[in-house]
């Protein structure tokens, strides 16, 4: 690897040391010593693995594709590494690939847990939980940055300005990822706090929340959001991980506004609307509603967790939602919105064609004048495609690991879309614990591809076995 490669790793190093010494101060301070000695250990493997990276005599700042995606994909392994530390080293005798499970596990956002009870763990360790996956979330979407010429070249326009994503530009960027981020973590702590929400679990909340995490600071989520306000406000701070991250700063600090920067996020609003309304119209039943906002806003930001009340008969739909997603610079996975949007436009122009032979039918986005590239069409077939191989890939390794077809059904969508297992999906009580050795291994991997997307392991293997 080159030297940009090594200083973003050794960034976000230097990132995870601060928050082991966060939760050194914090168990000094509530006196909790049981298992301080392991974020001690944390923190210095990470402190100085983080200054080598940084401190390294600089070669060369510029960097290709190919780096880039190794960059990232050795991320997901090395920064799990070291949050995996404080799991293994603790009290509660975890192997360490169940260390290494619950760090992925966070890091990824997905919020699968080998713990069956919350509330028997220290609360340093479920403040590092959360932690993990706050540290994740600002990590994917810095190498949503980094490889958006992969995945998209038409969502630059969705960012602050029309950017040539050079290596001082991406650093840029990346800075601002982290303001806009912990700014929103702030703001939904404090929202969390004037509904009445001790400071623990807010807290704990707002770092699950903006990350499109999975990890509760309690066993059942039914216990703190306890009341129709609760729910409601809680299922719209769960719309932080839905829409884009660049959002707020487009709205309010950019001078130059073009509604080219909000198209997305116009979109994705009108598709909330209509999902509100079909559910409150067609899928009410006898429900609350203001629990069924809950699921509806809990999937399609892939954040995945629910009450005890939420309604299992929707199931299937809930998990339809889940493959949708939200914004691509937003903490949710998902395939996205649009590009299901464009290929559906795609389909029916082309099939209006055959029928109308001589009109000319265009591929544009309806409100805005904006033309869906060919090119573009291309990559987000390749990412359903690779999604359905990936599907039923995972699927017959856990059916064959002697999980109902079923349940591995919705495993595999879940690990994929890095959303939580919950009562939502009839999986509220599924054990990881219990798990084969392979099988925690193929999840961790397919949990890892769910953030990277298969289609980036792709490129790098064409690029590595067909160097002529």
């Amino acid at each position: 690897m080159n030297y940009f490669s090594i200083f973003y790793l050794g960034i976000f190093s230097l990132i995870i040391s601060i928050f082991s010494f966060f939760n050194i101060i914090y168990s000094y301070y509530f006196n909790l010593y049981l298992n301080l000695n392991s974020y001690v250990y944390s923190l210095i493997v990470s402190l100085i693995l983080g200054s080598i990276f940084i401190f390294k005599k600089k070669t060369n700042f510029k960097t290709s594709i190919y780096y880039k995606i190794l960059t990232v994909v050795l991320g997901y392994f090395i920064l799990t590494f070291l949050i995996s530390i404080p799991y293994y080293l603790s009290i509660y005798n975890l192997t360490f690939l169940d260390s290494y499970f619950e760090a992925i596990s966070g890091f990824t956002s997905t919020g699968f847990t080998i713990f069956d009870n919350i509330k028997h763990l220290d609360q340093s360790l479920i403040l590092w939980r959360s932690s993990s996956q706050w540290i994740g979330g600002l990590y994917f979407l810095s190498s949503v940055i980094l490889l958006i010429d992969i995945f998209d070249t038409s969502f630059k326009k969705t960012l602050t300005n029309f950017l040539s994503f050079d290596t001082i530009e991406t650093l840029k960027q990346s800075f601002k990822i982290l303001v806009l981020y912990t700014f929103l973590t702030f703001f939904i702590f404090l929202i969390l706090k004037l509904i009445d929400l001790r400071t623990f679990d807010a807290f704990n909340l707002s770092m699950t929340l903006i990350s499109s995490g999975g990890f509760l600071p309690v066993n059942n989520l039914s216990n703190i959001i306890n009341s129709n306000l609760k729910e409601i406000v809680f299922s719209l701070l769960m719309l932080s991980s839905f829409f884009s991250i660049f959002f707020v700063y487009n709205l309010f600090f950019f001078k130059k506004k073009n509604i080219i920067f909000f198209q997305e996020d116009i979109y994705l609003f009108i598709y909330f609307i209509v999902l509100l309304l079909l559910f409150y119209l067609l899928l009410n039943y006898g429900y609350n509603f203001s629990v069924i906002l809950l699921s509806l806003t809990s999937s399609i930001s892939n954040i995945g967790i629910s009450l005890d009340k939420s309604p299992e008969n929707l199931s299937f739909i809930f998990l339809m939602l889940v493959i949708v997603g939200g914004s691509f610079f937003s903490t949710s996975s998902g395939i996205r919105f649009l590009k299901l949007y464009a290929l559906f436009k795609f389909s029916i122009n082309n099939l209006i064609l055959h029928a109308k032979p001589k009109n000319i039918f265009l591929n544009k986005y309806p409100l805005f004048d904006v033309n869906i590239k060919d090119v573009e069409i291309n990559k987000y077939f390749l990412s359903v495609i690779v999604f359905i191989i990936s599907l039923f890939l995972l699927s017959s390794l856990l059916t064959i690991s002697d999980i109902s077809l079923e349940n591995s059904f919705k495993i595999s969508i879940l690990t994929i879309m890095n959303t939580v297992n919950s009562s939502m999906y009839g999986l509220d009580v599924f054990s990881f614990q219990d798990l084969q050795f392979f099988t925690k291994v193929y999840l961790i991997i397919f949990m890892i591809i769910g953030r990277i997307e298969l289609l980036t392991l792709l490129i790098l293997i064409k690029k590595f076995l067909f160097r002529s």
